[in-house]
């Protein structure tokens, strides 16, 4: 049996757990953030574990995590941290050939008429998003330049607090009519895709973020060999074994818009048939790397 630590305890934990008992993988709730750990004198001795499932999502509790727990992860710290700079996703996935949104990356401070330079290349709206937040946090919509430079005065305030890691943000393209999909990529390899869409009665009152966290609902959809294979190309470019590869698409392009190293399992009917053979199958090969 392998023993596997999960940091998250919600849906992803709740919903792998019994599938993954039956393919000899015990699962365990190890939580990293929201806790007392002692360090020292006496230190935490934690329970063993063979693998962990992804590195957790708030890095300094995971480094503590991670020299207590001593173990491989499935997605790795390096991965997390990947994922996590979305500048840095679209700049390699960009020079590998493939497609992304026109995107301009700004490190604050940076003076007003390059502010006003940025915001001249684009058809506004633009869309304005932190360099390093998720589930759709900060992300802004500005129509014309005066919003534009108010939301960049408001991300300037918050990056003049000193213990500001990252100061950075990313100006891109707004794609209107395009439906969102999260594609999820194991191994390099298709494993299932939800659409992503706001209630009709969200979008009429002027909602148009489709992160699931923020309403929308998302669907388990049959999606078109290529635009798999747009995903798996992101997934082996970046280097992360289990990833959820975010795609927009209009009539006439389709883009990687970002993509999530610490993923939400979502319903088993919304994946492949094999997805959990496919899973433990991994769990089991990082596992032997500690060995």
């Amino acid at each position: 049996m392998i023993e596997l630590a999960v940091a998250n305890a919600k849906q992803t934990f709740r919903r792998m757990r019994d599938p993954l008992a039956e393919r000899d993988v015990r699962v365990h709730h190890v939580p990293a953030s929201e806790r007392v750990v002692d360090l020292t004198d006496p230190p935490w001795v934690p329970d063993e574990y063979d693998v962990g499932f992804v590195y957790p999502g708030r890095l300094m509790e995971g480094g503590v995590a991670d020299a207590l727990l001593e173990m491989p992860w499935l997605n790795d710290r390096e991965a997390v941290l990947t994922s996590r700079n979305k500048a840095e996703v679209i700049a390699r996935l960009d020079r590998a050939g493939l497609p992304v949104p026109k995107s301009v990356y700004i490190s604050n401070d940076v003076d007003e008429d390059e502010l006003a330079d940025v915001f001249a290349q684009f058809d506004p709206p633009v869309v304005v998003k932190p360099n390093s937040t998720t589930r759709g946090v900060g992300v802004a919509k500005a129509h014309d330049l005066d919003s534009f430079l108010g939301i960049c005065d408001y991300l300037s305030l918050v990056h003049d607090y000193r213990a500001t890691g990252d100061r950075s943000f990313l100006v891109q393209e707004y794609l209107p009519d395009a439906t969102d999909y999260r594609v999820m990529v194991l191994e390099s390899e298709y494993v299932g895709a939800v659409e992503r869409r706001l209630p009709d009665d969200a979008v009429q009152e002027g909602q148009w973020k489709h992160n699931v966290h923020r309403g929308a609902e998302a669907t388990g959809v049959e999606l078109p060999t290529e635009w798999h294979e747009v995903a798996e190309a992101a997934a082996r470019e970046l280097d992360i074994s289990f990833v959820g590869v975010d795609l927009l698409v209009t009539d006439d392009r389709v883009v990687i818009n970002e993509t999530n190293a610490r993923p939400t399992i979502d319903a088993e009917t919304k994946y492949e048939p094999g997805f959990y053979d496919r899973l433990g199958a991994a769990i089991r090969e990082t596992a032997a790397q500690g060995l």
